[in-house]
């Protein structure tokens, strides 16, 4: 009796890519699941206000409600890659869309603050699957260099755009619908990436022997989560409570677990999540830096100024969104500009004008203390130098990363700087937030985390022109 394999059954050597308009849709499927991952980054911010008033949360659960997704995220987008490896980057895309499309939903009908929280927590996990996964699946499917480029030029710029229409759509969203609304709108999208995936997109390779840095991905998870509990709840909690010691004490223990599973050697079983060897030149350690900076400005002051527009200037969730628009819309189609620039003059002029600005424009929100022409004028020119200063240090970290690691470790490097922003935006929310209190956060406390923001930022200035690109 002989035994038929059904379509399911993958061997370790994939189909060939499809071709033709079968890849067209399967490109548009693959950059609308990072589209989700990045749309859910900042859709949520303009939510807030009206998730803490409905689920009576206050500024420490709003933080929360933002980073949960995000620490999760951070913390498993290297160990992702590696398990696309091990089960297969289709599989394990297919499982990030169905998580996704499951838990938005069921984010939607949550009836309490901690539900919510726990819930965006493992979405984040979901997240994170997505990412790797979706590139593993282009490089499948395109496999002339040139194709692979304008394929990954899509992936970037469509799924960059959630960026752009995250604000925008959570403002109108809420406004029509209610909070709720913006996890609904992620089913549908999901959905449809995964009808076109099962359909169109073939089986990448699998390694079976693949290892899983368990050790490091706990560990790293630990440290994450203990940091930013510890500085999210400092504020209502005080630094000497039990809580938020105990917190930081995991962070420091987690840390160095962290630091000590990564020296390890690698075997033929796997090894760690990130080689130290990445780290023996300077150029490695200060883009992650450089990028955990980046992140800590950009989703620190969309969590600062969501709330302040709406608490202070009384801007209602739509128009809060279009407020935001000369932030986010440079973001779209600025990184062509800043790829030829890097191509043409090479990464440290373009990465420290990027930070100088995003310092500018954060410094300049702090003068709109109210609605007058001129504080609007100041506030929305802030906003389009911010944006562009993203545009500009983003893609000149990437290429400096990537250019310092071996070619062979570009996967790493990249997904390595992408862990550092998230862990950066972490940091942002938590921080910044800290600096809030529920009486004064968006009058003198906004502009206090504001100015300590644009500090930050001129420090990842700093980092950048000293240790980036002197001879890139």
């Amino acid at each position: 009796m002989t035994t038929r394999r059904t379509p399911s059954s993958t061997s370790a050597t994939p189909p060939p890519a499809v071709a033709g308009n079968r890849d067209g849709l399967l490109l548009l499927a693959l950059s609308l699941g990072y589209f989700l991952v990045m749309l859910d980054t900042t859709i949520i911010t303009v939510a807030l206000p009206a998730i803490g008033d409905d689920l009576s949360g206050g500024l420490s659960s709003l933080q929360w409600v933002s980073n949960g997704y995000t620490v999760t995220f951070a913390a498993l987008l290297l160990t992702a890659g590696a398990l696309s490896d091990k089960f297969g980057g289709r599989r394990v895309f297919l499982i990030g869309l169905w998580s996704f499309a499951a838990l938005s939903a069921i984010s939607a009908a949550a009836t309490s603050m901690g539900m919510l929280i726990a819930l965006r927590a493992v979405l984040g996990l979901a997240g994170a699957l997505l990412v790797p996964t979706s590139l593993a699946l282009i490089a499948n499917t395109h496999a002339d260099p040139s194709a692979r480029a304008r394929a990954l030029g899509v992936w970037a710029a469509l799924s960059g755009s959630g960026l752009v229409a995250g604000p925008i759509a959570g403002g109108l969203l809420t406004d029509a619908f209610g909070w709720r609304a913006i996890f609904v709108v992620n089913v549908p999208v999901a959905l449809v990436c995964v009808w076109i995936t099962t359909r169109r997109a073939p089986e990448t390779a699998r390694r079976p022997g693949r290892g899983i840095d368990l050790t490091g991905q706990v560990a790293a998870v630990v440290a994450l989560g203990g940091l930013a509990f510890g500085l999210i709840q400092s504020g209502p909690l005080g630094w000497d409570d039990q809580q938020v010691l105990v917190a930081l004490g995991l962070f420091v223990v987690g840390a160095v677990v962290f630091v000590a599973a990564e020296r390890r050697p690698a075997t033929e079983n796997g090894g760690p999540v990130l080689p130290g060897g990445l780290f023996r030149g300077p150029v490695f350690a200060a883009g992650l830096v450089a990028g955990a900076v980046a992140n800590f400005g950009l989703t620190g002051v969309l969590f600062v100024l969501s709330l302040s527009f709406q608490d202070t200037h009384g801007f209602s969730p739509s128009v809060t969104g279009l407020a935001l628009l000369p932030l986010t819309v440079p973001t779209a189609f600025n990184p062509i500009l800043t790829g030829r620039l890097v191509a043409r003059i090479g990464v440290r002029v373009p990465a420290t004008l990027g930070f100088v600005m995003m310092a500018v424009g954060t410094l300049a929100q702090v003068l709109f203390a109210g609605n007058s022409p001129g504080e609007v004028v100041i506030a929305v020119v802030g906003l389009l130098v911010l944006g562009f200063g993203v545009s500009f240090a983003i893609p000149s970290l990437l290429a400096a990363v990537v250019g310092s690691v071996p070619t062979e470790l570009a996967g790493v490097g990249s997904g390595a700087l992408n862990s550092a922003r998230q862990t950066g935006a972490v940091l942002g929310v938590a921080v910044l937030g800290a600096l809030l209190s529920d009486g004064d956060a968006h009058t003198g406390g906004a502009r206090f985390a504001l100015v300590v923001a644009g500090v930050v930022l001129l420090v990842g200035a700093a980092v950048v022109g000293t240790f980036l690109g002197r001879g890139s």
